[in-house]
């Protein structure tokens, strides 16, 4: 089959806007961060009024506060609460201002435009990114994963997609800032780090097996990358918390838009199990066709021997989150191990290791 340059040059410039398009995006939700800090530092401010405002009537005498500044206060602390997650005075820590966002993750319908911005902005990123990648398997007359530029830019359309797609449940605008700006990261890794040009697939790789085996591995890196920006925000959230159990300081106020490490954690946790089936039916898929290519089943390759290393990784995270107690820091440093093993595999291994499965197309 010939390749289609014309749809070629149509994947590159939808590639290019798609990550342009995810810069937005990441503004986007920084920005959200940015006017998050702000409306904290504004609670602050308000709840310090209001404690000044009571604190003549706690004492009884003379000097009793004015009932309309009491009121004054109650809204205007209601209202920054507001901006922040709480919906009522009573969902608002007037005593410190140290409110977390809700462990449910639940939509609580306070005002964030620019996540919402942010949100409508990656929609239409992964509209613009899946038209890049259908028109690169459309150019090639093949699914569009058979080298490391393939299999980069599928996996960021994953990482959104997977995104968007727990939108729905959760409200994990949260974590935009770093999911927007992961998919950014993989793309510019792909054009500038793994420019390949269209082309046919290697003789190896002419099965229906690359179609099963390499599609779950890229659905699977794309909720282990999930999973891992949800374990460095979990270590930043636990490291808040132990702060202000100590000494009351919060020197990352807007991290009160994020749930508690605990909540993180837990949903990290089944999102990684998800992914740790997902990568086990990799694993066997890849014996599989191991074994119909080569005539074996292993052969301890590098590519086989990392794929296995990451599969131990997540199962000791499960493992020893379920049965040895392994909460907190500890699940979140295996969490993102495994992840950091995942890079190894798929940059280190694929580049600088020679092997049966040196397919990486630079």
């Amino acid at each position: 089959m010939t390749i289609n340059e014309s749809l070629a040059q149509w994947s590159e410039l939808f590639m290019l806007l798609a990550a342009v398009t995810y810069l937005v995006a990441f503004v986007a939700f920084a920005w959200d961060i940015a006017a998050h800090s702000k409306a904290t530092h504004r609670a602050d401010a308000a709840s310090l009024r209001h404690q000044e405002a009571k604190r003549p009537a706690m004492a009884g005498g003379a000097g009793a506060a004015d009932p309309a500044e009491e009121a004054e206060a109650d809204a205007e602390t209601s209202a920054e609460a507001g901006a922040y997650g709480g919906s009522a005075p009573s969902d608002f820590d007037r005593t410190s201002g140290r409110r977390t966002a809700d462990d449910s993750m639940a939509y609580s319908g306070a005002r964030r435009p620019a996540a919402n911005v942010g949100v409508a902005v990656m929609v239409i990123g992964v509209l613009i990114h899946a038209a890049g990648v259908l028109t690169r398997g459309l150019a090639a007359s093949r699914v569009p994963w058979g080298n490391m530029y393939e299999f980069c830019t599928t996996g960021a359309l994953v990482v959104a997609v997977v995104f968007l797609i727990a939108l729905i449940f959760r409200d994990l605008r949260f974590v935009g800032t770093m999911v927007s700006g992961l998919a950014l990261v993989m793309m510019v890794a792909a054009t500038i780090g793994f420019p390949t040009p269209v082309g046919h697939l290697q003789p190896a790789l002419q099965s229906y097996w690359l179609v099963i085996h390499v599609s779950v591995a890229v659905m699977a890196s794309g909720v282990f990358t999930i999973t891992f920006a949800l374990a460095v925000l979990q270590l930043i959230q636990n490291g808040r918390e132990r702060r202000l159990a100590a000494d009351g300081t919060d020197r990352i106020p807007f991290m009160r838009m994020v749930p508690s490490a605990r909540a993180l954690e837990n949903f990290a946790f089944r999102l990684n199990a998800v992914g740790f089936v997902m990568w086990t039916f990799t694993l066997a898929m890849g014996a599989i066709w191991a074994e119909q290519a080569w005539g074996r089943y292993w052969g301890w390759d590098t590519k086989e021997v990392w794929t296995f290393v990451i599969w131990v990784v997540y199962a000791a995270y499960l493992h020893a989150r379920a049965t040895r107690g392994w909460t907190g820091t500890r699940s979140a440093w295996l969490s993102i191990i495994g992840y950091l093993c995942i890079i190894f595999n798929f940059t280190v291994v694929n580049v600088f290791f020679s092997g049966l499965h040196s397919y990486s197309g630079l």
